[in-house]
């Protein structure tokens, strides 16, 4: 299969550069692998993935013996299944100058980041992979960071085609997962049925601790029922039959293992009685298509959830932008205990871009009239607007557009 480019490889590459270790986390099969190895390619780089059970052994019992076997530099896989490494690895850097030295891949489950960060401090980078943007997919590469001033967005979608209903509900349907990019629907089904088993309910034993498989796949299913929608714990727990503290820990095990995404709510001590509740984003929309048995593009673009997966669609193509770009942002929503809601904040440079998600051609202009909660906060604000299903980038006002979907 053709290798499709990352725009996480730049980023990759300048953290390598500074760091003598470079770590990728992300979910399962979302190609941070393939991504390594590519940029490995005609070097003397060593290669091991923990889910050897030799290799894993022995990384467990002898740290010390396991690199001298595996020489760096090296690409180690799935290093959250032995982190006994994490010392030697600090010892090896401690005792070179030389850049790049580790190429780690690994989930990024609490008490693995915890020893990362305890052993490996200023020695590591570290990033985050997501499954295949509509970018990626499509080949596109842009110089230019994402800009919701008018200019900056009329130039970017000099690079797009045309938003279009169809092809935006075939990209959440297909999702991003490298392997299913071109497959039918039997074996995609096949795939997440796989993965699911495979993987997921797996890593969940042996690194979630989760030991009852069955609630946890129900449990499973009612988070894909509740996307784009804020986290009801008590909800979680009467679906899977288990308790509110199990289904608080069971989400923070899916978030580590790089399958949901928590989307904050804005803080500020500016503007009181606001909610403390995240809303609930799954990485990849396949998988939450899969797992609410939504079994074409169009039973999903016509069915009642589709306003929620077209948001989840936006918050995440946004969150990846964001992951692979140079700048630093937060990503939040907004919403207070009167029920306003603005769906996503992009805070950058002390600056509050405000954004709302519609699933129209056509949205209501009087959306952005919300917007004027920043400005009585006296909180800074930037150029915003509506994302939505426009063909192409319409002004609003000074300082806000509609925005097609699909050149963000």
């Amino acid at each position: 299969m053709k290798y499709v480019h990352r725009e996480l490889e730049r980023k990759f590459l300048k953290m390598n550069s500074h760091f003598k270790a470079v770590l990728v986390t992300g979910a399962r099969q979302v190609g941070k692998t393939t991504m390594l190895k590519h940029l490995a390619e005609g070097t003397d780089r060593t290669y091991v993935t923990l889910d050897n059970s030799a290799a894993r052994r022995l990384a467990k019992s002898d740290p010390v013996l396991f690199f001298q076997t595996y020489k760096p530099p090296i690409l180690i896989d799935e290093i959250q299944k032995a982190p006994e490494l994490f010392e030697q690895i600090k010892i090896i850097c401690d005792e070179s100058d030389e850049r790049g030295q580790f190429w780690i891949t690994g989930s990024q489950q609490y008490k693995m980041m915890k020893e990362v960060r305890e052993s490996l401090a200023g020695r590591i980078g570290i990033l985050t992979l997501y499954s295949l943007s509509q970018r990626e997919k499509a080949g596109i590469v842009l110089e230019n960071e994402l800009d919701f001033s008018l200019n900056a967005l009329l130039e970017r979608q000099t690079h797009f085609k045309k938003n279009d209903i169809i092809d935006v509900f075939d990209h959440i349907w297909t999702g991003g997962m490298p392997d299913i990019q071109d497959v039918d629907s039997e074996i995609r089904n096949d795939y997440f049925n796989s993965y699911i088993e495979t993987y997921l309910m797996r890593d969940a034993t042996e690194v979630g601790g989760v030991t009852d498989t069955v609630k946890f796949s129900a449990f499973l299913s009612a988070c894909a029922a509740l996307v784009a929608q804020q986290v009801n714990y008590a909800t979680l727990a009467e679906a899977a039959e288990i308790s509110e503290p199990t289904a608080k820990r069971w989400l923070n095990v899916l978030q580590g293992l790089g399958i949901i995404y928590l989307l904050k709510p804005y803080e500020n001590n500016e503007l009181k009685r606001l909610v403390k509740t995240p809303k609930l984003y799954f990485c990849d929309t396949s998988l939450c298509a899969y797992l609410s048995m939504w079994l074409s593009p169009d039973t999903l673009r016509q069915g009642a959830a589709s306003g929620h997966y077209y948001e989840n669609y936006v918050v995440m193509e946004l969150v990846k932008n964001y992951a692979y770009s140079k700048s630093k942002t937060n990503i939040c929503y907004y919403r207070d205990d009167k029920a306003k809601e603005i769906d996503v904040f992009i805070e950058e440079n002390n600056m509050i871009h405000p954004l709302e998600i519609k699933k129209s051609a056509n949205p209501n202009i009087r959306e952005v009239k919300k917007y004027s909660i920043i400005d009585k906060a006296a909180l800074n604000r930037g150029s915003g607007g509506i994302i939505c299903m426009c063909e192409e980038v319409i002004p609003i006002d000074n300082e806000n557009c509609f925005i097609p979907s699909n050149i963000i």
